[in-house]
């Protein structure tokens, strides 16, 4: 039986959380392998009071729902789990683009390499995984990833080294005159590459460093030849979009067990969260009639 652990069930106006419920639930994340499978996903034995399910496929959602019967269930995000299939080679990948998607690369690729001296390094050994963490960490520090949402990359670097000497783990820096301005790093699962550190100096923002990056990446990943997919994981964005080819609709989805304070507790965190996107609606509507005036 899976392990249920106490969770905080937030409710949050942008970044700030005003206050939040703990149940003791199951957390369920479902990979890239998972999402494209055709069959409806299990989840597993429960011993706590529910679920929190992230990456469920959507077409799913109806035949999870009844392995919980009579449960309190919301939908709490929305989104593309996107991917790029690496088969064939980086030429026929950066064709497929529309030629808007193509120019606009060239052009940021182009800008950079006229701001300064560009390098790219790979890194793959656990030794050059040590070396990579040593550089991209102090940069990390600064970027808004690591100091708005806490999602840097790791102090310790265990992990990545581990994964590293099984050759699990893939990453890259951006040099602009010797100094690194941008990195990424990528764990594998089996064929699949998993898009989990991505960031950049803010101070070369107007470059697109973390772009250009990507473009080197996968330069160097469908050379390699060796993994299927580039899973871009959840949640959704511009740059994810930019360079994905394929996408699934996915859910995070909670499902809490029958009972009265479980379905009060669901339909205070929907009423909350309508009440919050009305008033995101509503707010820039009167700025912009303001601005009219």
């Amino acid at each position: 039986m899976t392990i249920a652990s106490p969770l905080p069930l937030r409710f949050t106006i942008g970044a700030r959380t005003l206050f939040a419920v703990r149940r003791r639930l199951v957390r369920v994340g479902y990979n890239l392998d998972d999402v494209l499978r055709a069959e409806a996903l299990r989840l597993p034995p429960l011993d706590g009071d529910g679920y929190l399910v992230t990456s469920l496929p959507e077409r799913h959602l109806a035949a999870t729902a009844v392995a919980l019967p009579g449960s309190a269930m919301m939908v709490r995000q929305r989104y593309s789990r996107r991917y790029a299939d690496l088969a064939g080679g980086f030429d026929a990948y950066f064709a497929a683009m529309s030629s808007n998607a193509r120019s606009a690369l060239k052009r940021k690729a182009k800008k950079l390499d006229g701001a300064a001296t560009i390098a790219v390094r790979s890194y793959r050994s656990a030794d050059e995984i040590a070396v990579f963490h040593a550089l991209a960490l102090p940069l990390s520090r600064k970027t808004y990833q690591d100091r708005l949402l806490g999602a840097g990359l790791p102090a310790d670097p265990a992990e990545m080294l581990r994964l590293a000497a099984a050759d699990r783990a893939r990453a890259w820096l951006l040099f602009a005159d010797g100094a690194p301005i941008a990195y990424l790093y990528t764990p594998a699962e089996g064929d699949t590459l998993i898009y989990a550190f991505l960031g950049y100096d803010p101070d070369w923002a107007e470059y697109s460093p973390g772009v250009v990056l990507q473009v080197e990446a996968m330069k160097t990943v469908f050379a390699e030849a060796r993994f299927r997919r580039f899973d871009f994981t959840e949640g959704d964005g511009q740059h994810k979009r930019q360079f994905a080819t394929g996408a699934v609709d996915c859910v995070d989805v909670l499902l809490l067990r029958p009972g009265l304070a479980n379905r009060a507790l669901v339909a205070g965190l929907k009423a909350f969260d309508n009440a919050v996107t009305l008033a995101k609606r509503v707010v820039p509507s009167n700025f912009a009639r303001k601005l009219k005036r």
